[in-house]
């Protein structure tokens, strides 16, 4: 059973970092997506990073230059380092998998998901 894990969460000052981790369990795919996504209360939930099995990125336009996404294929863990934290990236986030030829930003075209592990920046 695939499972995907994510820890790494907690509060933080404006300004400051955090890192996150997801471990995941085989994946059923040979060409394969991993990324992470955030919701906030009231919003629907949206891609910040994504991540594929050929290493190409894609980010949100409002993290940029301050998060970056990577995975330990050794491991099989994947990663968003968060720096310079804003208050609006204080979200519930979490880590899923799905298909190389649906990599997108876009919820809907990732059929794994882990519980999520809740980032809180204060002012």
């Amino acid at each position: 059973q695939v499972q995907l894990v994510e820890s790494g969460g907690g509060s933080v000052q404006t300004g400051g970092s955090l890192r996150l981790s997801c471990a995941v369990s085989q994946l059923p795919y040979s060409g394969y997506c991993v990324g992470w996504f955030r919701q906030a209360p009231g919003k629907e939930r949206e891609g910040v990073a994504t991540i594929d099995s050929r290493e190409s990125t894609t980010y949100t336009d409002s993290v940029k230059g301050r998060f970056t996404i990577s995975k330990d294929n050794a491991k099989n863990t994947l990663y968003l380092q968060m720096n310079s934290l804003k208050p609006e990236d204080t979200a519930m986030y979490y880590c899923a998998a799905g298909t190389l030829e649906w990599c997108s930003l876009r919820p809907a075209y990732f059929g794994l998901w882990g519980q999520g592990t809740q980032v809180t920046v204060s002012s």
